[in-house]
């Protein structure tokens, strides 16, 4: 379709952009628009407003205009300047002239296409830009993962450490009740040699300090002077250092002066970024407040294990205390072994005794010194550990921080993003419509269905796919058919998990036309257990499974309430037919003996574009629970049938009419709309569906009916002179909205069963065929209240 390769981007190489701004070098001017040939010569110069996502505005330039044909780059657009070209209307004193008319919208729609090939390429920017920020986002995470994997074994390995350390201390406890016991029974025989001994042992010792206090002066004194010498030196190589820090300061001074220049240039930056870092600054307090309570626990922890360094503390201070005490107890002993030699004449053999339990209990309190000693080094290993590790868990808490910060922002990145996707994708379809609108072409939607436990699956059952391009996402399907595939571009394609909320979502502001005084036709077309019905009623029950015609009545209720205080008043007006074997059938008729009466309805329209079926039953409405009533009431009375492929297969074409007609009592303006939903009946292979008798004549009549359609749509495709639409009742039923000023659309149902897939290429190749055909641009039917406001549309 000529229209769809035209909106496609160009590629462009990937680019980093700013959240929230956009470089000023990239922005460009949108040409001067120009006049019309009988409007003279002026020329209107319009400035380009701020880019939409940067929020900043330009400067006005002197520069030429640019040409919108031109293909070298791609004009910026703000939202100010869309909106002026979508609310552009076509200004020409002579309403015949139509060579300026046709010049004028090719100009305007040249413009339209400029605005969504930059919309695209912007789109494509941000999903690249979105991609990025997920893998960092990514990588962020498992680095702190990681990094608290790393902290809890740390804190594994510590605990080891101190149970090692608790464990080596009960066992030396253990030791030392055993040499205490040996201890106590050598106290009794040498308590009174060590009385003897003690006082010239402390005599010696107190001269022996004397001698070592006095060298530690001296030695002190020494140190003294030579530091004094060595500070005299360092001042005078500090007032030469500061000398020659005075010059590099005076030589620095003016560096300063540049920086400072350029820091004043980057405040004013900054102060643009502190208003969006205000935005951040409460979930940075709920983030501090997470992390001081981290901080906490690991304080506790930290408490703890000096706590237990405390306590072996305590404890080597008694065991140097226990030493002490056994050192004057065996200088007591020696004392009374010295006093017993004086005063009685022991013998020299017991002497010797005494003497060699003194010199085993000095290599016991020797052995004691060392494994005290040792302890004591085991204890400042410990300490040096755990001062480590809190060095350890303070670098590790910086750097959570930073990664939750850096995690913060890039969330932040992605939802600004996000949003800025959503906002470019609903305004690439709005301009996308008026486009559309313009040239008068029908808008196509394609919908799969799932694949059902009656489908043939086999290995290779996969026929229908879906591009995954930017420029194809959501628009383009591809059918395989023997090794070959299909690709096929439409309004819009939905997938088989889209739910009827996402399919009426794209129809809501078609349907609301239709309060606006348009002709709205909307039709599903497809083979036979494609989906038609489903997606035009729905199913009875949960209310996400109703269809189109129940969403869009309800819609239609819903906004006469709103319009209604602001002056409006509707009255409404419904109808339900059915064509069966080229026959119309009235499925709102009192009873149904009609049916088989062979009663006749004529189709005719009039000089504005009205329909009309004569004798069809006609009831005013005024809510959607009415209408709802009178679906029910009509599908029981609508054909339909059980085939090969469909259990309920519809046998006939429902064509749905809601007539609209609202008057403003305080304009006096008047609208008339008109609003048809029809469900076709499927197209379908005698060979697949096995119809005989008068399974066989509804086949027959059905193939007929859409075999005139694709004349129709043919004909209208090479803009023939003569289009056949009085061929079928169906045609001629829907000329108003092949040939006339409708805004029509047509969903095309696609089944995904490979045993279908012959006839699911015929489906969507009709279906481009409709894209392509232009029937007009749609009309708005309004003008000034008349005495008789009776609904005159059909």
């Amino acid at each position: 379709m000529a229209s769809k390769n035209q909106n496609k981007a160009p590629s462009s190489p990937q680019s980093k952009y700013s959240v929230d701004e956009v470089s000023v070098d990239k922005r460009r001017r949108i040409g001067n628009a120009k006049m019309p040939p009988n409007g003279g010569t002026r020329m209107q110069t319009r400035q380009a407003f701020s880019v939409v996502n940067g929020g900043q505005d330009l400067p006005p330039t002197t520069a030429p205009p640019s040409h919108s044909g031109s293909e070298g780059g791609i004009v910026e657009f703000s939202k100010e300047d869309i909106d002026a070209l979508l609310n552009e209307k076509l200004r020409i004193k002579n309403k015949f002239n139509f060579k300026d008319k046709s010049e004028l919208m090719g100009d305007y729609i040249k413009r339209l296409k400029q605005c969504i090939k930059w919309f695209q390429q912007l789109e494509g920017n941000y999903v690249s830009e979105q991609e990025k920020l997920k893998s960092l986002l990514d990588v962020v995470e498992k680095k702190c993962n990681d990094m608290e994997s790393m902290m809890k074994a740390k804190e594994d390995e510590l605990n080891s450490i101190i149970m090692e350390l608790r464990k080596h201390l009960e066992a030396l406890q253990e030791k030392f009740a055993k040499e205490e016991a040996d201890k106590l029974e050598a106290l009794d025989s040498l308590g009174r040699e060590k009385d003897s001994r003690l006082e010239a042992e402390r005599l010696q010792a107190s001269l022996s300090e004397e001698l070592k206090r006095t060298q530690q002066d001296n030695a002190t004194a020494n140190q003294k002077i030579q530091s004094f010498n060595d500070m005299h030196k360092r001042s005078q190589e500090y007032t030469i250092s500061l000398q020659q820090y005075n010059s590099r300061l005076q030589s620095e001074l003016h560096a300063t002066n540049d920086t400072l220049k350029r820091v004043e240039k980057e405040k004013a930056a900054v102060v643009e970024n502190l208003s969006t870092l205000r935005g951040h600054y409460t979930s940075l307090q709920e983030q501090l407040t997470s992390s001081r309570e981290t901080q906490a626990e690991v304080i506790k922890q930290k408490e703890a294990l000096g706590s237990e360094v405390t306590c072996l503390r305590g404890d080597l201070q008694q065991v140097r205390d226990d030493r002490d005490r056994r050192l004057l107890q065996v200088q007591a002993l020696s004392d009374e072994v010295e006093k017993y030699k004086d005063c009685t004449g022991k013998s020299i053999a017991e002497l010797e005794s005494l003497t060699s339990k003194t010199n085993n209990l000095e290599s016991t309190c020797s052995s004691q010194t060392e494994q005290i000693r040792r302890l004591q080094e085991q204890l400042a290993f410990a300490e040096q550990k755990l001062q480590k590790s809190n060095i350890s868990i303070m670098t590790t808490r910086s750097e959570f921080e930073e990664q939750q910060a850096m995690i913060r922002e890039l969330k932040n990145r992605l939802t600004d993003a996000d949003s800025k996707i959503l906002e470019g994708e609903k305004l690439r379809k709005q301009l996308h419509n008026t486009i559309l609108e313009l040239k008068g072409n029908i808008r196509v939607f394609c919908r799969v269905r799932p694949l059902l436990s009656d489908d043939g699956v086999g290995n290779d059952a996969k026929v229908v796919s879906f591009p995954t391009s930017m420029e194809m996402l959501g628009r383009g399907i591809d059918l395989a058919q023997n090794g070959q595939k299909h690709s096929f571009t439409y309004d819009k394609v939905f997938m088989p998990d889209d739910s009827q909320q996402d399919v009426f979502v794209e129809i809501s502001q078609l349907v609301q036309s239709a309060l606006d005084g348009y002709k709205v036709c909307i039709f599903a077309y497809g083979q036979t257990g494609s989906g038609k019905t489903y997606t035009m009623m729905g199913k009875q029950g949960p209310p996400d499974q109703k269809g189109l015609i129940p969403r869009s009545l309800e819609q239609v209720f819903e906004s006469r309430q709103i319009l209604e205080a602001q002056g409006w008043k509707y009255e409404m007006q419904v109808s339900m037919l059915e064509i069966y074997n080229e026959t119309i059938r009235d499925l709102l008729a009192p009873n149904r003996s009609n049916f088989d009466a062979g009663k006749q309805y004529a189709i005719k329209h009039d000089s504005n574009g009205n329909t009309h079926v004569s004798d069809l039953t006609i009831l005013d409405v005024r809510s959607s629970k009415e209408v709802s009533y009178l679906l029910e009431r009509a599908a029981q009375s609508r054909s339909v049938g059980k085939t090969q492929m469909n259990e309920q297969s519809s046998r006939s074409h429902f064509v749905f009419t809601l007539r609209i007609l609202g008057i403003n009592e305080s304009t006096d303006q008047q609208v008339q709309g008109v609003l048809n939903l029809i469900d076709l009946a499927g197209s379908e292979r005698l060979s697949k569906s096995g119809s005989t008798g008068d399974r066989l004549k509804e086949t027959q009549a059905i193939n007929k009916s859409l075999s005139s359609l694709s004349d129709v749509i043919f004909a209208l495709a090479k803009k023939d002179e003569h289009i056949p639409f009085r061929n079928s009742k169906l045609t001629y039923l829907l000329q108003p909205c092949l040939g006339g000023d409708s805004k029509t659309l047509m969903f095309v149902n696609v089944s995904p069963d490979p045993s279908s897939v012959g006839e699911s290429l015929c489906s969507l190749r009709f279906a481009a065929r409709v894209n392509a055909c232009e029937i007009g641009v749609p009309r708005r039917q309004t003008n000034l209240r008349t005495t008789d406001s009776r609904l005159s549309i059909g």
